[in-house]
């Protein structure tokens, strides 16, 4: 029996202003990860102040919804917000690309990493444990506001959007994946010392990120015309092959630690 999917993508509201479950995932997402890299940042003889993360969460919010927002736009509906360019900023009724937020990010903390002179791949390595927090808690607010629908589907579980049409609840599968999974496998590196090796975190969270998308993409309707005819003619959609891109960036930083200069993270002996 398919569950129908009909929820409110609003939360709350405060004064009659409507609060979007989508916000609050963001938010809560981006504070997750701030209080995780916190946490193990006191488990380091790291040379980054603490109170330099708090400065960077202005910067990766502008990242964030600003590359988010214009990936989506540019890549995946460009000809509807060109006939509706207002709905470009209304982001709470959701159609955020995580590619282009990934980009965003990377860009504003090269240029926060240059000018408080920080070591870039360090300080991306203490994000990279928390980041899957906001992924698994993103997926969970596309799946509330029934975006980026799963392929049509007879399995037991299915799930019915306003379509009407039953369909892989491909946002969980992701939620599941790039969320729990990933967050597991950064857990366990970490734990494995793998932050003593300057970029391997950032490169494992590249690397493991871009085969657990590849492989969901497999439940997931195309986003786009474009990545319908490149699914028909290659068979795998244009998000697969952005997958495979960032795989070969997670390898290659993975790769470059030893040439980096030696980590100046260490563990605090208790």
């Amino acid at each position: 029996m398919s569950v129908h999917c009909d929820f409110s993508k609003v939360a709350f509201r405060v004064f009659g202003l409507p609060i979007y479950w989508y916000a609050l995932a963001y938010i809560a997402g981006i504070l997750s990860a701030l209080h995780l890299g916190k946490v193990y940042l006191k488990k380091t003889h790291s040379t980054i102040a603490p109170e330099k993360l708090d400065i960077f969460i202005n910067y990766a919010v502008v990242g964030i919804v600003m590359g988010g927002r214009l990936g989506h736009v540019l890549f995946y509906n460009f000809a509807y917000y060109c006939d509706n360019p207002l709905e470009i900023f209304q982001i709470w009724h959701g159609g955020m690309s995580f590619f282009g937020g990934f980009a965003g990010v990377v860009l504003v903390a090269y240029f926060f990493c240059k000018k408080h002179h920080i070591d870039m791949l360090e300080f991306t390595d203490l994000w990279s444990v928390g980041a899957p927090i906001g992924l698994f808690l993103g997926r969970l607010a596309n799946f509330v506001n029934g975006e980026l629908v799963g392929k049509a589907s007879s399995v037991a579980w299915g799930v019915v959007f306003s379509d009407g049409i039953q369909r892989h609840p491909s946002q969980i599968y992701e939620a599941f994946l790039e969320g729990i999974v990933l967050f597991a496998v950064m857990i366990i590196s970490f734990h494995r010392r793998s932050y003593e090796l300057c970029g391997k975190l950032s490169g494992i969270f590249c690397g493991t990120y871009g085969v657990l998308r590849f492989v969901a993409e497999f439940f997931r309707e195309p986003d786009s015309n474009f990545s319908q005819l490149l699914l028909h003619k290659t068979a795998i959609n244009f998000n697969q092959y952005i997958c495979v891109g960032i795989f070969i960036l997670g390898y290659v930083v993975v790769g470059m630690h030893r040439r980096l200069k030696p980590p100046t993270m260490r563990v605090t002996e208790s």
